[in-house]
């Protein structure tokens, strides 16, 4: 969300912005609801005034034991006028609330311009894809056979897009979790927080998934709450209506979480297997930065979220987003993309974004100095990365001629086996 007087004499080159990403700013709903509502506030105030004016005069008047009954009707009849005034402002102020929280974060400078993923620009890769001496198995084939994975079982418990490991996939599931955490907390500097797995709608909004998203949801019925989709709501949100100490900056701090999401839009895009599902793990990775230093605290995230493929020993490449595919609350966002030898190609395991101050600002999280000086802190976030994602990068990437997966070194401590065979 925006300062309310920066957008305003702002608006025609953040309108321009926000079209590089294909968003269009109704600039003339923006100025009549703009106009009408600062005409309503300032006809209350000017009547205000003059009731209180008239009020103190009217007991002056009874003092002296004058007649103050046509004084009082017009005080009477202006309360009434107060009244409607103050309606039509709050009416106003929630449709102009509607419309502000609907406008897109505007994208850093250094954003790519584009319409699509298809601009997306590639900053770097890392490691070799594997080559294979036989053609190669994808995960929902190779999982299965494994006894590791059922898709089978998990849609006669709910439905689609879902998936129920078992043995030593889920053992392969907690490790992962553990080593990410543990990496992160004891490496990279962040603290580990455990959160509620659902939260309210004060808090999807502070972070943006609400108004715009809910129909990407999981709602509970006859609640506020909603299914996290990913730590991020909940874990940004513990500063909620805060001000925190701007020198102790940055704040950061990792959870596991299970996500859910309706994928609402995704139109039966990645259906085979666990690449998509309603409901998957997630490490996050979550900052609290000081303005002037947040691009180098997205960088040093990009990072270590980066750095667990690299001991996992998985290929993969980072891009930038460009203006036509970066997420509504982010300003510039890195997609880290793992290779998967089932697809051929490289997907997404982790989006690593700094929203600069929009967070902030629909959240109320700000930073005071020691010198005493207040304003909104940035926030930022990453995976670090999808579990699942990795589950299946890992069976995909280590798989051998015999149908095993060899269990990636830095993970044998944690799953107490080298090799994952056929358990069934």
């Amino acid at each position: 969300m925006y300062d309310l007087g920066y957008f305003r004499n702002n608006i025609g080159s953040i309108a321009a912005r926000l079209a590089d990403r294909g968003f269009t700013v109704d600039m003339e709903a923006f100025r009549e609801l703009d106009s009408q509502r600062r005409a309503a506030l300032a006809e209350s105030e000017k009547l205000k005034a003059q009731r209180n004016a008239e009020s103190q005069e009217i007991g002056k008047l009874k003092k002296t034991g004058a007649d103050t009954a046509d004084m009082q009707q017009r005080v009477r009849e202006m309360g009434e006028l107060i009244s409607k005034l103050d309606g039509e402002a709050a009416a106003l102020d929630e449709q102009f609330g509607q419309l502000m929280a609907g406008i897109p974060n505007t994208p850093h400078e250094s954003v790519p311009a584009g319409k699509s993923a298809a601009d997306n620009v590639e900053v770097r890769r890392w490691g070799t894809p594997p080559t294979f001496a036989f053609t190669p198995k994808a995960h929902w084939d190779l999982g299965p056979e494994l006894g590791i994975l059922d898709f089978d079982r998990a849609a006669k418990i709910t439905g689609a897009r879902f998936a129920v490991y078992m043995g030593l996939g889920a053992k392969l599931e907690r490790a992962l979790i553990n080593f990410m955490l543990d990496v992160h907390t004891q490496e990279h500097g962040y603290a580990e927080v455990l959160p509620p797995f659902m939260a309210n709608k004060d808090s999807f909004y502070g972070t943006g998934q609400l108004p715009k998203f809910e129909a990407d949801l999981f709602k509970l019925e006859g609640t506020d709450y909603y299914l996290v989709p990913t730590a991020e709501v909940p874990v940004t949100n513990l500063y909620r209506n805060e001000t925190l100490d701007m020198d102790a900056l940055p704040i950061k701090l990792t959870a596991y979480t299970p996500c859910f999401r309706s994928e609402a839009g995704s139109y039966g895009r990645d259906v085979r297997g666990i690449i998509r599902q309603h409901q998957f793990q997630k490490v996050e990775l979550v900052k609290f930065s000081r303005p002037e230093s947040s691009y180098e605290e997205l960088e040093s995230l990009t990072r270590d979220a980066e750095d667990i493929l690299q001991r996992l020993g998985l290929a993969y490449r980072t891009v930038v987003l460009s203006t036509g595919d970066i997420g509504f609350s982010s300003a510039k966002t890195y997609d880290i993309e793992v290779w998967l030898p089932g697809l051929n190609d490289y997907k997404e395991i982790s989006s690593c974004s700094n929203f600069e101050a929009f967070q902030a600002r629909r959240a109320q999280i700000r930073g005071k100095s020691a010198k005493g000086k207040t304003e909104f802190v940035h926030t930022l976030n990453g995976s670090g990365l999808a579990v699942g994602r990795t589950w299946l990068a890992i069976i995909e990437n280590y798989q051998q001629a015999d149908g095993s997966v060899v269990v990636p070194e830095v993970l044998r401590p944690y799953m107490g086996v080298d090799v994952i065979r056929g358990c069934k």
